[in-house]
């Protein structure tokens, strides 16, 4: 049975519109109560069922604002039958509906979740109105306050992993200047497994790592910064190169388990009274090299990602001359699997070289964070993942082209 409302109002009219369960196998109460509904002044739909089991459908859906609950029902009954309305509908107003001799009843089941209770025989109009707009309300508030709680707790989470992927650079005497950003693929998710790093060894020389574990979500965020702070402890540890791969797949195949996660990443090395810079590619893509003439990729050896092949130690080194003045762009594929404008190719390193020459010239942090917003707009939702850039500057040079 469905009707709608309001009939003749005894009540001031509410703006609102309520989608109301009855869940109620007297046919007689149920008349009732639709009258009361009617009397009331509150604007309704009313969808009445005669147990729990035909109800299951509006409950699951999501189809109530409010359910009226008779406690005894011919396949539930009692408390058992408001727990299993709150399981079916965790968000949604219950009022329970008693009878005259069930002084105790509305109590235990307001004790057990549900938002108010109403004594039949002793409901009017105005009382029936007043109680089904204030339990929604409450019913609303309740909803809201734990997607708060939720929202802050993943916020929470999401700074302690961004404290793990994102940290501080380690640098003594080094003149490079650092700029990193580090966004996840989409709003209020949590962070995926980009991760990235520098720091300046005793000997003098500028270490940095930006990685990309495969897949998103807590797995592939822990287990990248696992990677990001074994590649800090490893490198003041004094390994280089092939080694520092190499350690950096243990942990990796370790801390997996027995999910099938790879990732890969660059390293390098950079060393200003040299001056040169070395590459270790681990299944990642090339660096952006940009000097006065313009931005570049740097050309150099691929090899395998980590976890793919354990123990082939595929890691070729490629050595670059470095510029008197200059900046090194690392970045994760997020910032180039994204579209690139209105039709459906995407950006692309091309499409991202082609972006950064007709950028304005910005110094460091600023330029990154317009190639970032620049990346987003022309990709306009249409790509989610999680992105990281690096970006080392030296020289007097503070313009990308």
């Amino acid at each position: 049975m469905t009707a709608a409302g309001p009939g003749t109002p005894q009540a001031a009219p509410d703006p609102s519109h309520y989608r109301i369960l009855l869940i109620e196998d007297d046919p007689g109460d149920a008349v009732l109560v639709e009258e009361l509904l009617h009397d009331s002044g509150l604007s309704f739909e009313l969808t009445h069922r005669t147990t729990l089991t035909a109800a299951r459908t509006e409950l699951t859906a999501d189809r109530a604002d409010c359910v009226l609950l008779d406690l005894h029902l011919p396949d539930v009954s009692g408390i058992d039958a408001l727990t299993a309305v709150r399981t079916l509908a965790p968000h949604t107003a219950v009022i329970v509906l008693t009878g005259l001799s069930e002084a105790q009843a509305g109590s235990d089941a307001m004790a057990a979740g549900a938002q108010d209770y109403l004594v039949k025989g002793k409901v009017e109009p105005d009382l029936l109105h007043r109680t089904v707009r204030y339990a929604v309300h409450r019913s609303q508030t309740e909803r809201a306050n734990v997607q708060a709680q939720t929202a802050r707790q993943r916020a929470e989470e999401n700074a302690r992993l961004e404290r793990g992927l994102l940290p501080q650079p380690l640098l003594d005497t080094s003149s490079i200047r650092v700029t990193s950003r580090y966004l996840p693929g989409a709003e209020l998710a949590l962070l995926g497994g980009d991760f990235l790093d520098v720091v300046e060894g005793d000997d003098g020389l500028l270490h940095a790592v930006v990685g990309d574990v495969s897949g998103h979500g807590p797995d592939a965020a822990a287990l990248g910064v696992f990677l990001r702070i074994a590649w800090r402890a490893l490198v003041l540890g004094g390994h280089r190169g092939e080694d520092l791969l190499h350690l950096m797949e243990r942990i990796l195949i370790a801390e997996r388990g027995s999910l099938s996660l790879f990732a890969t990443c660059t390293v390098l090395t950079l060393d200003q009274h040299a001056p040169t810079i070395t590459f270790h590619l681990a299944g990642h893509h090339e660096p952006l090299l940009t000097t006065a003439e313009g931005t570049h990729e740097v050309t150099a050896a691929h090899g395998i990602a980590l976890g793919i092949v354990p123990g082939l130690r595929s890691w070729p080194s490629t050595t670059v001359p470095l510029p008197p003045s200059g900046a090194l762009t690392l970045y994760t594929d997020g910032l180039t699997e994204g579209h690139g404008g209105a039709d459906r190719e995407r950006l692309g390193v091309e499409g991202l070289l082609t972006l950064i020459g007709n950028l304005p010239p910005a110094e460091p942090a600023a330029h990154v964070d317009r190639l970032i917003r620049e990346t987003h707009r022309l990709n306009a939702g249409r790509h989610s993942d999680d992105l990281a850039v690096l970006r080392l500057d030296w020289g007097d040079l503070t313009s990308p082209s």
